[in-house]
């Protein structure tokens, strides 16, 4: 997979999960520095909304779009996944009243979620960071849709990830 940045390509670490493989599983640090896995969302269906940081203006937008729609969704968890420190995450959930979307942060060194989900930015500006990207997956553990956007500048393409929700 690839994609850019403000037109200038990116490259990314890890492979990028295509519709009907298993996810892999993950653990990721909630806002209360506590683990949050797949495990925690058993027999759901999973909206990963994945960004480089809330302190840019694309990706905010993003988490507050999908808080408010993540209200309308039956057994759907969404998981709004960065390398923000989660204290950061926390101010800007209250801040924001972000309430039906959970924030998550892979701050932590060692952790293989960007590179297992193919979304760790090897080189530009955001080097280290997340590309962005949303990943649905079933109860049962498999992706049912991808996509990650051509630009990073550029909003995910929100009819399309809830038409895979229907």
């Amino acid at each position: 997979m690839n994609t850019k940045f403000k037109g200038v390509p990116v490259n990314l670490a890890g492979k990028f999960p295509k519709a009907g493989t298993k996810a892999p599983d993950f653990k990721l640090s909630r806002g209360d520095l506590g683990d949050f896995s797949m495990d925690a969302a058993k027999g759901k269906r999973i909206l990963l909304n994945i960004f480089p940081s809330l302190d840019t203006p694309v990706c905010a937008v993003s988490v507050r779009r999908f808080n408010t729609l993540a209200a309308q969704m039956k057994n759907t968890l969404v998981l709004c996944v960065s390398r923000d420190l989660p204290f950061a995450q926390s101010r800007f959930c209250a801040a924001e009243g972000i309430e039906n979307a959970v924030l998550l942060s892979d701050f932590h060194y060692g952790s293989r979620f960007g590179e297992d989900y193919g979304v760790v930015m090897t080189d530009g500006p955001l080097g280290g960071l997340f590309a962005r990207a949303v990943i649905i997956i079933s109860p049962d553990g498999k992706v049912v849709y991808s996509a990650m956007t051509s630009d990073i500048t550029e909003e995910p393409d929100y009819a399309s990830a809830l038409a895979a929700l229907e």
